[in-house]
């Protein structure tokens, strides 16, 4: 199922009683849980965290009887936290050795769906893990995990030119004229990042003021770019996606990014995310919350960076990663050293 035939599906009230939204897309992602929360009665839609509760209780209170609505939208995030725990095999390997937690919550949700609550949808929403790489197989103990749920929704990572094309089409709902090469500019500099574009065509329709964009006004509105792009590479080596690492990598040498300073917000990602991981933080409000605690306040999609980073990058692959940084800074130190090469030597160790 696509996200276009799960909303007109909304539309029609014939949401099926489970849906399982599988993979990264945070835009379509945005967009089903607008289009199915706009087919509920207000206070009938309720959100749960499966990293703060467990499955028995969300399915629990699905078979509750409301008496304010006949209908209700259950929305649970951090599906993935429902997997039954596996034994560490190998430096951050997962074998298929299941170690308890939740091993039985999969037959109790195979159970509810046999005879669903009517007028009850619920929507696990799992993202933590992409379609390629070393995410696959662990995406793929999710679909096994949650194969009772017949309705998955694929949200996968709009390629640059779906994004540009999409990006098209916001901008004339936005009643904004854009350049083509400005346009152009705004899909590389945000890494193709669909979400984010979204954003920014918001922000610029309201700048222009019914005037036409321009690359300067991108240049100029779009300050923070940089930094997404960096994470998209953040996202990469996660991912062990070394032909997108390198991609990016052009990017920022492309934008003029000093190399350097980039390196230096590689490393303040890793070092937020090893303290994450060793403070045992479930989610992104736990991030925030940590953080926020310790004196250092953090908004919340800077919270949301970090836990995606936590949840691509072992304790073992934070190590390393934060020796190669250590490496790739000093040699960056070096008397007339070539930056690129530099970067690209570390990004070449990290994804080997």
């Amino acid at each position: 199922m696509t996200a276009s035939q799960l909303l007109a599906r909304a539309k029609k009230r014939d949401v099926p009683a489970a849906v399982l939204l599988l993979g990264p897309e945070a835009y379509e992602r945005r967009r089903i849980k607008e289009g199915l929360t706009a087919a509920f009665a207000e206070g009938a839609v309720a959100q749960f965290d499966l990293a703060e509760l467990s499955l028995t209780a969300i399915l629990d209170d699905a078979r509750a009887l409301s008496l304010f609505a006949a209908d209700r939208l259950i929305w649970v995030v951090n599906a993935e936290a429902a997997l039954p725990r596996t034994a560490k095999s190998s430096e951050d390997d997962e074998s298929e050795t299941e170690s308890g937690g939740g091993a039985g919550d999969a037959a109790l949700l195979s159970a509810y769906l046999k005879d669903p609550t009517p007028g009850v949808a619920m929507v696990f929403e799992a993202n933590r893990f992409d379609f390629e790489g070393e995410d696959k197989r662990k995406q793929d103990r999710v679909r096994k995990f949650f194969a009772a749920v017949r309705d998955v929704v694929e949200l996968r990572r709009y390629a640059a030119h779906e994004a540009r094309a999409e990006g098209e089409s916001l901008a004339r709902r936005a009643s904004l004229a854009i350049d083509a090469a400005a346009l152009d500019l705004l899909v590389e500099a945000l890494g193709a990042d669909i979400a984010r574009i979204a954003v920014e065509i918001e922000k610029l329709a309201l700048y222009a003021g019914g005037r036409r964009v321009s690359s300067d006004d991108i240049a100029n509105l779009v300050p923070d770019a940089r930094a997404t792009t960096i994470f998209a590479l953040v996202n990469a080596l996660g991912r062990r996606d070394r032909t997108r690492a390198l991609e990016l990598l052009d990017t920022l040498t492309s934008e003029g990014i000093y190399l350097p300073l980039a390196l230096t917000f590689l490393s303040t990602q890793f070092r937020l995310a090893m303290a994450a991981r060793e403070a045992g933080l479930k989610s992104a409000q736990q991030v925030q919350a940590h953080f926020t605690r310790m004196g250092m306040p953090m908004w919340g999609s800077r919270a949301e960076q970090v836990w995606q980073t936590v949840a691509k990058f072992g304790k073992p692959q934070l190590e390393r990663a934060m020796k190669l940084i250590s490496e790739a800074d000093r040699e960056l130190r070096d008397a007339r050293p070539d930056d690129r090469i530099v970067m690209e030597q570390f990004l070449l160790k990290l994804t080997a």
